[in-house]
């Protein structure tokens, strides 16, 4: 099978062009601009739209045509001209919210009827006809739209000259996107597909039984005792390495977690030999950070964020330390190897300088394009796996896996979809990654006819051919979406909400009801790539079921993201360390992983139609810097920075001219420090801001406590725990709000949170005792915010009145949809009504319920009567005798933990549905029963597979308190 990777070329720029023409994205603005100027659309769209498919269908038929060079040119010129009538037509829409607002503060302001003089003023005002030059709305804007609309209307037109002049295939003949009717598509899944391997048996119990072998091929210690031995897999890019990897580390996961169990029930602490104590997954790329890979080992180890250390020397020595005495299997996927780079080999090589502290018998799986990779990190010859071309029925297998997955399909199709396939399949030559993705189009159109016009595809011949065709089966949007993954470098890992937010604020979601359903419609695109295998889940950060952080991050496969970079040549551009050449002036995405800041400064502040800034390296915050790039960079939509370090004494203060971005939709200052930030009152300009994160400093300062409903259209604010944000109720299209603090004062009560019915996700309220009373909390209307699914209620140990705050939980009775119910420091003796099944409101499905520290509570059977489905329960520093006998009826719970419950002295009969049991800090005959055999304690947990002590949710807990806005949970 010849290397796909050779084949980028061969449709890249087709591609670029014809991909991007194809998508609505053109007509839909020259439509818009049409509306504003007040022009009659409908016959100077159909014009345009002949022409633009005219485009569509033949542009790929010029990939050699000798006239390339200037429609190459041309199609620069339209993507130019695009984005200028995109700007302009932002700039006339940021003008039509000032005036809204405007006319929303007149009428707000007006106590009485209005004075004579300004009726006769109004009424001049009606008849008298506007000039265009002085209204900003109709004026200098609407005369750019109209010549940047003429500009794309002869770009096409010119276009379109030239076509018809070439002696290309009749449009007839051209095989481009099939167009299909909607029900021919099947819904789409909101899941990757299964992990399956397919044809890999003989390499998969070569590498299993190579990861219990003893010797170690003489990695050794200064004390000669061999310590890891490496084995790897090699083979081309989309040959499924690492999905053979992923399959072996997850079977060595499986065999930790069995044999941790094994140990629990036997009482012992030992490991049995032959098993891993550290099982950890580092994805390392072409250019690597050192850095970042020993972070990322720190967290694979430990299951805590890692704390940022001042030097690398520092960095290694607490990763040794991690690892000391520790037998370990790492999986490093994607090596690469440069024979002519010596630097290159000697930081490679000091990748596994930490393994020389674990204990003899660790493993390391790598996996590699090159065998010569291999053998440089110390892997012999007959160690080192060639991943070969998968036989003919094995493949085909896996295609019709993916190609139909769980479609109820009666027999006489099934056989016809198979023949099909059949053919489809054998024109792929042998590329699991081609098979997947052009499988997963197929599965959402099982129409017979479609897959027979798939199958006469040329296209599909050559991998990266094949890859091409699956993206132009997508909704132009979605493609738009998936292109713009292109400004991350090679495997980053991606967060669906974040990349979401990116979207909106691009302008690539489209909807016709206003911006109410930009999020859900994001979801759509999200899901459709994940379905199509454009985007793969990568992992999900847990850390055992001692919390609740569950995410999921995903990446873009290498060839993918080939793709991805054709598609938006030209618009994203990256600056990574040791960078030092030029950016291109028209670049529109920039993302920057250095810390050099005055370098950067000279690269990007000449950069005048940038949209996209995103620094994903820590940097020192440079006043002067930031006052210039406010001032240079006016067409930014995402400004994302991320802040490290300081003292606390430092002020940092956001340049007034932010408020000149007009275009701004999102603005993130990331990371940690203790430094102040303060924000101007400029911020309150931003009229199109749709997310404001400033969750990198511990103490904010917001100087516009009065202007906060003019940003309208603010979806997500993520700010630290001591911020209150006066009048935040007049936030309406507010949906994440992590932390809010009610105080006192009238503009920052908790009633503010009445009208902000569209939250979701997580909300912490915190100082809950300046909550006064039982109808205060009702105003709060939590109970109205059924898209919210964790909760978290916090009073602080300020004396409050036991009988107010019994009152005030009585009030905050959440939505019935939450799923996590966390409650800190409440000292009332009675439970809310709405807990123990006395009203018929409150959450019916919660998953999670945590109480800390609410000592004056006494054990409620009740409870457990309401919250049937509960999976998770932790009861930490309470008074309680004993924990409700009814507790073996709670069939869905996983996790059980107590902590510093000193009046526990039995368990109960519990749920054999528990996976993890944590106990620690309790009434010391009690912690001892449980860990002695054959006691009564003893045997109500010995069914349990994880039998943990706190020192694992200890060090949790202490990273958990560094953490960002959001994620400080209440913890004291």
């Amino acid at each position: 099978m010849a290397d796909p990777v050779t084949a980028a070329t061969a449709v890249g720029w087709g591609m670029k062009a014809a991909g991007w023409i194809t998508s609505p994205i053109i007509s839909e603005l020259v439509k818009k601009g049409f509306y504003y100027l007040g022009f009659d659309a409908s016959k100077k769209l159909k014009e345009l739209e002949t022409r633009l498919f005219l485009l569509e269908r033949v542009m790929e038929a010029v990939e050699e045509s000798p006239d390339r060079p200037r429609l190459e040119q041309l199609f620069r010129d339209l993507k130019s001209a695009f984005y200028e009538a995109e700007d302009i037509l932002d700039v006339i829409e940021y003008h039509r919210l000032e005036r809204q607002i405007k006319d929303n503060e007149g009428k707000s302001d007006c106590d009485g009827p209005p004075r004579k003089r300004d009726l006769v003023k109004m009424k001049l005002q009606s008849v008298m006809p506007s000039s265009p030059l002085k209204n900003q709305e109709s004026g200098t804007s609407k005369i750019l739209l109209k010549k940047s609309l003429e500009k794309i209307e002869k770009v096409i037109n010119d276009a379109c000259q030239i076509l018809e002049l070439l002696n290309l295939p009749s449009i007839a003949k051209y095989n481009g996107r099939q167009v299909f009717p909607a029900n021919s598509r099947s819904a789409v899944t909101t899941a990757a597909p299964p992990l399956k391997v397919f044809g890999r048996d003989k390499e998969r119990k070569k590498i299993i039984a190579m990861l219990h072998e003893k010797g170690c091929d003489g990695q050794q210690n200064n004390n000669s005792i061999p310590r890891y031995s490496v084995l790897g897999i090699h083979g081309i890019a989309g040959s499924g390495k690492s999905t053979l990897a992923q399959f072996v580390y997850a079977r060595v996961k499986e065999d930790k977690q069995e044999n941790k169990a094994a140990c629990s029930r036997r009482g012992k602490k030992r490991n049995k030999e032959g098993h891993f104590d550290l099982v950890m997954w580092v994805y390392v790329s072409q250019k690597f950070d050192l850095d970042a890979i020993f972070r990322e080992m720190i967290e694979g180890a430990t299951g805590n964020p890692c704390p940022q250390f001042n030097s690398r020397n520092i960095l290694q020595e607490n990763l040794e330390d991690k690892l000391q005495g520790k037998r370990i299997f790492l999986v490093l996927d994607d090596v690469w190897y440069n024979r002519s780079d010596a630097r290159y080999q000697e930081e490679l090589q000091q990748i596994l300088s930490p393994l020389k502290f674990g204990k003899p018998g660790s493993k390391i799986l790598v996996t590699s394009r090159s065998k010569y990779a291999l053998l440089a990190l110390g892997a012999v010859e007959e160690r080192c796996i060639p991943v070969s071309d998968m036989d003919d029925k094995s493949f085909f297998k896996m295609f019709m896996h993916y190609a139909l997955r769980d479609a109820r399909i009666d027999g006489h199709d099934r056989s016809e979809f198979e023949k099909i396939g059949a053919a489809i399949a054998k024109k792929l030559k042998g590329s699991p990654l081609a098979a997947r993705t052009v499988a997963a189009q197929l599965c959402l159109r099982l129409n017979v006819e479609f897959w027979r016009r798939t199958r006469d595809r040329d296209l599909l011949n050559d991998t990266m051919g094949a890859l091409w065709w699956s993206y132009q089966q997508l909704d132009g949007q979605v493609r738009r979406c998936f292109a713009y993954c292109s400004i991350y470098p090679r495997r980053h890992l991606l967060k669906r909400k974040d990349l979401v937010q990116l979207w909106m604020a691009e302008g690539f979601i489209k909807t016709t009801n206003s911006e109410e359903g930009l999020d859900g419609i994001g979801q759509d695109y999200f899901d459709e790539l994940l379905s199509a295998s454009f985007l793969q889940l990568e992992r999900r950060e847990e850390f055992g079921y001692v919390h609740d952080y569950d995410d999921d991050y995903f990446s873009v496969h290498d060839l993918l993201r080939d793709l991805a970079e054709e598609a938006a040549r030209g618009d994203w551009f990256r600056i990574e360390k040791g960078f030092t050449g030029e950016v291109p002036l028209d670049v529109r995405h920039l993302f920057v992983r250095n810390r050099d800041v005055k370098m950067l400064a000279k690269k990007i502040l000449e950069l005048q139609n940038l949209r996209t800034l995103i620094f994903d390296d820590y940097v020192t915050f440079d006043d002067e810097v930031f006052q210039i790039m406010f001032r240079r960079l006016r067409k930014l939509r995402v400004l994302k920075l991320h802040f490290i370090g300081g003292d606390g004494d430092h002020n940092y203060s956001v340049p007034a001219f932010i408020g000149q971005l007009k275009h701004l939709r999102y603005l993130c200052f990331d990371g940690f420090t203790d430094n102040r930030l303060i924000l101007p009152d400029s911020i309150t300009e931003l009229f199109h801001i749709q997310l404001l994160d400033v969750s990198g400093f511990r103490d904010v300062v917001f100087s516009c406590d009065k202007n906060m409903d003019h940003l309208v259209k603010l979806r997500s604010l993520t700010i630290c725990n001591s911020l209150d944000i006066p009048n935040i109720g007049s936030l309406k299209w507010l949906r994440v709000l992590p932390c809010f603090n009610p105080w006192k004062k009238q503009r920052c009560r908790l009633r503010q949170l009445k009208d902000l019915n569209k939250l979701e996700g997580s909300l912490c309220l915190g100082h809950l005792e300046n909550v006064e009373s039982k109808e205060e909390a009702i105003e709060a209307s939590l109970a109205d915010k059924e898209r919210l699914t964790k909760l978290e209620l916090c009073w602080s140990n300020t004396s409050c009145s036991p009988e107010v705050e019994a009152e005030v939980l009585e009030g905050l009775c959440p939505p019935k949809y939450l799923e996590m119910l966390r409650i800190f420091d409440y000292h009332g003796s009675t439970y809310p009504n709405w807990m123990v099944g006395k009203q018929n409101s409150g959450p019916t499905n919660l998953h999670r319920l945590e109480l800390f520290r609410c000592t004056r509570l006494e054990p409620a059977p009740e409870l457990f009567d309401v919250f049937v489905h509960l999976r998770s329960f932790k009861l930490w520093e309470s008074n309680w005798h004993a924990l409700p006998d009814n507790m073996e009826l709670l069939t869905s719970l996983e996790l059980l933990s107590i902590h510093s419950c000193l009046n526990i002295r039995s368990l109960p009969a519990l749920p054999r549905s528990l996976k993890q049991f944590d106990l620690s800090s309790c009434n010391e005959e009690f912690m001892r029963s449980c860990e002695t055999i054959d006691d009564p304690n003893w045997q109500k947990i010995q069914h349990i597979p994880n039998i943990a002590d706190l020192r694992r949710i200890t060090e949790y807990l202490n990273a958990l308190r560094v953490r960002k806005g959001a994620e400080q949970v209440g913890v004291k």
